[in-house]
């Protein structure tokens, strides 16, 4: 027995010098990348290219499609090359991104799933603030809810479009989960449960099942809840598993959102709209005058050219009661001569026409 332990340990001893020195030669090829991403970044700063391409990353998750293998998981290929562009970004320019906060928000984990972790993140308090940001060069990026698939659509975000500069340059989708979190260790020390009102009714059926009568209280945000949680240990907040990170809280349940199809679409926006993937949209806005058959006219175009129009949002127009400005996304890039075609035929019957960005379509890398 003791012999068979012992060619047991040899072995196991054998396979971990292999992996070891595999180890090795991963950190020695980073670091020969991470010297060819700082010369890639002196030529940018040169031209004044932009530091953050998604065109770019598109191509990089289509590379890891294509070479991975079945031993080694997809999704865990794309996190650890999430990390090393977002190092790779900061070792050219050490961007900053703006997004909706405050910390541990779903908005938050958008941010971080698209950037990575290297890069630095700032909180506003408003949507507005996030646009303010990009717009006058305190951020370089931001990022913004615009649609869930059980709430609907985010208008103060379309409407920040009507005045802003800013365009859309990436998409994010993150499936909303959610967690009850606590510095309590089981569910009958609970008294209490904060969260969002949007988070409390998504989750109803779970509390009144194992929770049903322990008081609700809603808060501004599902951070805000965490903190809560994180100075009484008798009270539990609704909220993201980040959020269990941040504020030191154990996670008593998770998944416990009613409906498990729960999924928030974000924005990243910036000054520049990246060159054409062949898997892109565009998003624009157009207000059209008050006669029949209008709607009609405007979509005819996109109709002939084959164009799929994924989303159409109407929304009041601020400058004439009963008007609309209506926001479409369109499955193409403003580069494709077909979308140029059906957006020039369509100029000369609207009041105004606004292109707000052209950008590769969300793969659904974090799911």
């Amino acid at each position: 027995m003791e012999k068979d332990d012992n060619a047991v340990s040899i072995e196991l001893s054998r396979l971990r010098d292999k992996i070891s020195d595999i180890d090795k030669r991963i950190i020695e090829l980073l670091e020969e990348r991470a010297n060819l991403v700082k010369e890639v970044g002196r030529i940018k700063r040169k031209h004044n290219l932009p530091f953050y391409s998604p065109d770019r990353e598109t191509k990089i998750y289509k590379m890891i499609e294509a070479y991975a293998k079945e031993e080694f998981p997809i999704k865990s290929l794309k996190t650890i090359f999430r990390e090393i562009m977002s190092a790779s970004i900061r070792l050219e320019e050490p961007l900053t991104i703006s997004y909706l906060g405050p910390e541990a928000t779903f908005t938050h984990q958008a941010a971080i799933e698209r950037f990575g972790l290297s890069l630095h993140y700032v909180p506003e308090e408003s949507i507005e603030d996030v646009f303010m940001d990009v717009e006058h060069d305190r951020a370089d990026f931001g990022v913004v809810p615009i649609e869930n698939s059980i709430e609907g659509v985010v208008h103060y975000t379309l409407d920040m479009f009507i005045e802003s500069s800013v365009k859309i340059v990436s998409e994010i989708y993150i499936d909303i989960k959610h967690n009850l979190l606590s510095k309590a260790t089981n569910l009958q020390q609970i008294k209490a449960i904060y969260s969002h009102p949007n988070a409390l009714g998504q989750c109803k059926n779970w509390i009144k099942k194992h929770l049903p009568n322990v008081p609700l209280f809603e808060t501004v945000s599902t951070a805000k809840a965490a903190k809560i949680a994180e100075k009484d240990e008798t009270a539990a907040a609704i909220a993201s598993r980040a959020a269990s990170e941040i504020y030191g809280l154990n996670v008593l349940a998770s998944g416990i959102e009613d409906r498990t199809n729960n999924i928030t679409r974000f924005l990243v926006i910036g000054k520049k709209i990246p060159s054409k993937t062949g898997n892109d949209k565009t998003s624009f806005m157009f207000s059209i005058r008050d006669k029949v058959g209008a709607l009609y006219e405007i979509l005819q175009p996109f109709y002939q050219n084959k164009i799929n129009l994924t989303r159409i949002e109407s929304r009041p127009s601020r400058e004439k009661n009963f008007s609309y400005i209506f926001y479409v996304d369109a499955e193409a890039h403003i580069e494709d001569q077909k979308l140029r075609d059906a957006l020039s035929r369509i100029e000369p019957l609207t009041v105004f026409l606004k292109i707000l960005g052209s950008y590769p379509k969300d793969q659904r890398l974090s799911v």
